[in-house]
């Protein structure tokens, strides 16, 4: 028996009236109501994680194995907005999309091993896909993240979820996200480790190439910085964080190459990045970005010509 009602049984025991037992048992009740009440407010209050987008492509799965999964879409939104992740970065109000395609069923004594490719993003830059997940699922089981115990679903999920919150709280502090990072790198090492190691020793390269990427890492922090003082229109420290952001992809090509995250990166911003530029008149960092940014050398250069008009 709960606590609670033993406090309550004990205090009342000499009541033996039938509707004063019945009093007691509503207001356990009520107490329950809005401890529940809170403890969801709680949740809501201090969730990274604010807009869970799921999607799932069940096509290539028979009916009956279709069955069995039928909850993960709502068992996951419930993993991203329930979870702790950062008591230091609880207010962030972070969109996460998750996308799993199926590919098969591996029967493996008595599981069921789930083999597909998964998409996660937060919407913008921040953007993986792996081709290797492998997971089991029991539909009826809240799925919760143990530090201890490696489980291959909640695995995945809460490494790239760390991921993703890594590389948002960047954009708040430079080098924010490290703990976030080590998080994610804990957690393949130990998938690694496990009985479903499938994909874990990419994954472990994974984040160690986002860790040691520091020049795009104070690219994007320098970027979003840019972003609020171009709001306000506050042109200097603009001008100084712009030419951080051009300085930290440099560090970037000189550390790492041009690697996939940075010019995703330049991708999602390029239009934003040249409509900047243009409109402060720099044509001097269009031309850097024409050097550092050829695949999307046309933006630039229609930047610049809008300038010479």
């Amino acid at each position: 028996m709960p606590y609670y009602k033993l406090l309550f049984l004990n205090k009342y025991k000499h009541l033996v009236k039938i509707n004063l037992f019945n009093q007691i048992l509503l207001m356990i009740k009520r107490t329950r109501f809005h401890i529940y009440i809170s403890f969801l407010a709680f949740n809501l209050i201090f969730a990274q994680f604010s807009s869970v987008d799921v999607k799932i492509d069940d096509r290539l799965l028979r009916s009956n194995e279709k069955q069995k999964i039928i909850n993960l879409h709502s068992d996951i939104k419930r993993f991203y907005i329930n979870s702790t992740w950062d008591d230091n970065y609880n207010d962030l109000d972070i969109n996460i999309y998750v996308q799993i395609i199926f590919e098969g069923v591996t029967e493996k004594g008595s599981e069921s091993i789930y083999n597909c490719q998964a998409l996660f993003s937060n919407g913008g830059e921040l953007r993986y896909f792996d081709k290797s997940v492998q997971f089991i699922y029991n539909s009826g089981t809240n799925l919760y993240y143990d530090p201890v115990l490696f489980e291959p679903l909640t695995g995945i999920l809460a490494f790239y979820g760390h991921l993703i919150l890594a590389g948002e709280i960047d954009t708040y502090e430079f080098n924010g996200g490290n703990s976030s990072f080590e998080v994610s790198r804990d957690i393949a090492l130990r998938g690694s480790a496990s009985d479903y190691k499938k994909g874990w020793g990419s994954r472990i390269s994974l984040v160690d190439n986002l860790n040691r990427n520091i020049g795009l890492r104070k690219a994007r922090l320098a970027w979003y910085i840019a972003m609020d003082l171009y709001k306000d229109e506050n042109i200097n420290p603009l001008l100084e964080e712009l030419n951080i952001m051009l300085d930290g992809i440099e560090q970037s090509y000189r550390d790492i190459g041009r690697d996939n995250h940075t010019q995703y990166f330049l991708k999602i911003h390029s239009n934003q990045i040249a409509k900047i530029l243009k409109k402060l008149g720099q044509e001097e960092l269009l031309i850097d970005m024409i050097e550092l940014d050829p695949d999307r050398i046309e933006i630039y250069r229609s930047a610049l010509e809008k300038i010479s008009k």
